[in-house]
């Protein structure tokens, strides 16, 4: 929530919750679109039950930070190592503060059920900005990867494209593992809708209505998603909410400085 330290920015002041987890909790069950229409249908929290490639390259993280654990969200991203996802910044530093250890990214995570294995980090990265005083305009990391038995995390689950500079005010796809009630953390859930600027101009990011909790924050937001075969481009990611409006999610928009971030973490 904005007013609270960064690194809680959306929520993320929970442990990670066990492998095994709890029995998955009711979410309304709403329709992907059609075959065919990328029209992003208004979606403000419900598990994916679609599956496709975003079912595979997006995953939970488990994290710790000061000697605290959290969980948070992330997806596979097209790069040149084939071992990069892209989160939230807070997921990968305290703003200005400490670094995440133990971190872990587990794609395609379901119920317990982990079909992929673990990936360990074995670099992080995060804007200038967000490093330098959690500027929430800039609220990104990327993490490069260990190969799992030889591996790369594209090889094994594939990667969405990410894209810098398009045009704002586009619909979106929003994926994470929300982890507060409603929500449990055990299922994929997503928001889809348009975008639109920060009416508070407190940020450059682009707000979605959306009711996921703690623990999606860095999930992937993509647009020109097709739900048949669950692909898209990566634009954003989950961030934070203003503590005065709980419905929208907001994402930091993908300008020249993430690109220049992703340059760097994909050649890493």
């Amino acid at each position: 929530m904005k007013g609270l330290p960064a690194a809680l920015a959306a929520g993320d002041d929970r442990p990670a919750a066990p492998a095994h987890g709890r029995p998955a909790a009711a979410t309304e069950r709403l329709a992907a679109p059609a075959a065919g229409n990328r029209r992003a249908v208004p979606v403000t929290g419900a598990r994916w039950v679609t599956g496709g490639s975003v079912a595979q390259t997006t995953g939970r993280v488990f994290l710790t930070v000061g000697g605290v654990d959290y969980v948070c969200s992330a997806g596979s991203v097209r790069s040149a190592n084939r071992d990069l996802v892209v989160t939230a910044g807070h997921c990968v530093k305290d703003g200005a503060g400490a670094w995440a250890d133990n971190w872990v990214f587990v794609p395609g995570y379901d119920r317990g059920r982990q079909p992929y294995g673990q990936f360990t980090a074995r670099r992080m990265f995060v804007a200038g900005p967000w490093a330098r005083g959690a500027d929430d305009s800039y609220d990104v990391g990327m993490v490069a990867l260990n190969t799992r038995n030889g591996r790369h995390l594209g090889d094994v689950v594939g990667a969405q494209e990410i894209a810098f500079g398009t045009p704002r005010g586009r619909p979106a796809h929003g994926f994470g593992f929300p982890a507060d009630a409603p929500y449990d953390g055990e299922q994929l859930v997503y928001c889809a809708g348009p975008v639109h600027d920060d009416p508070h101009e407190q940020t450059a990011d682009q707000g979605m209505r959306c009711d996921m909790t703690a623990g999606s924050s860095g999930g992937p937001w993509l647009t020109g998603f097709d739900a048949v075969t669950g692909r898209g481009t990566i634009t954003s990611v989950s961030s934070f909410k203003y503590s005065d409006d709980h419905g929208t999610m907001y994402g930091p928009y993908f300008g020249s400085t993430i690109r220049d971030l992703h340059t760097v973490a994909e050649r890493s």
